[in-house]
This record gives C-alpha cells, sequence and structure tokens, in this order.
C-alpha cells in the first residue's frame, strides 16, 4: 500500500493522507475544533508524541504527554460538536475513543468517553481539557 492511502484513524472516510496527516506530521494548523481533536485522536493512535505536545495549551499540559504504547486505539465516534468554527474562539467536541491493550486471556478493551474543550491562541486551535464521561 502506498504510505498515507491507509484510512485515516480518526474515522473520516478519507485516507490519513488526505485527512489528519497534514496536521499530524506536517504541521498545518487544525481549521476547526474538530478537526484538532481527530488529529490528536488519530496522533495517540499512531504514537506521535510531538502532535500532542504542540496542540495542548501550555496552561495545562502535563509533564508527561506521551502515547501509551500499550493502548491500540482501535475507533473514534464524534458525539457532539458545539462551536469550534474556523471564525471561534472556543469549541467543545464530544467523543468516544475505543480502545485495546493485552493479548490473549488478559486483552481488555474500553471507551474512553470525554467531552473535550478547546481555544484559539494565536490564531490556532489548542486543546485545553476535557470531563471524562461514564
Amino acid at each position: 500500500m502506498i504510505p498515507g492511502a491507509e484510512p485515516c484513524p480518526c474515522g473520516t472516510s478519507l485516507s490519513y493522507a488526505a485527512c489528519c496527516r497534514r496536521f499530524v506530521v506536517d504541521g498545518e494548523l487544525a481549521p476547526t475544533a474538530e478537526a484538532l481533536m481527530r488529529s490528536r485522536y488519530t496522533a495517540y493512535a499512531m504514537g506521535s508524541g510531538d502532535h500532542l505536545f504542540r496542540t495542548w495549551h501550555p496552561r495545562t499540559r502535563p509533564a508527561d504527554i506521551e502515547p501509551d504504547q500499550a493502548l491500540t486505539w482501535i475507533g473514534l465516534d464524534v458525539v457532539d460538536v458545539v462551536d469550534g468554527a474556523a471564525d471561534d474562539t472556543g469549541g467543545i467536541v464530544e467523543f468516544r475513543a475505543h480502545w485495546r491493550s493485552g493479548e490473549g486471556r488478559s486483552r481488555q478493551s474500553g471507551t474512553l468517553h470525554e467531552r473535550s474543550t478547546f481555544a484559539r491562541r494565536g490564531g490556532r486551535w489548542v486543546y485545553l481539557g476535557a470531563e471524562t464521561r461514564v
């Protein structure tokens, strides 16, 4: 398969090259809060801590942001989007991110349900924080 031709991990019908690669690898700015959230999910799925660092507000960014290599992210469902368009100053994206870890009898799976807040800072979208849901 041609690099980048595989489906984007974020769940759109686009290839990785046509969807999140430009944000995760090339450093292009996401035009909306939802696009940033999808690219951050993709960064977790692909183990790209650099993108997570660049897109996390410095005020709320933890010291360690490297993705957990024990988790495999297997799907994303966007539940709700409030504001976050190109001309907004803030936005909220609610999603469910599905994961698994381990092998055989120790295999586990689960879903992270989160309502994330985003802000425009210096003309670009950044992740502020989240409210985790059960």
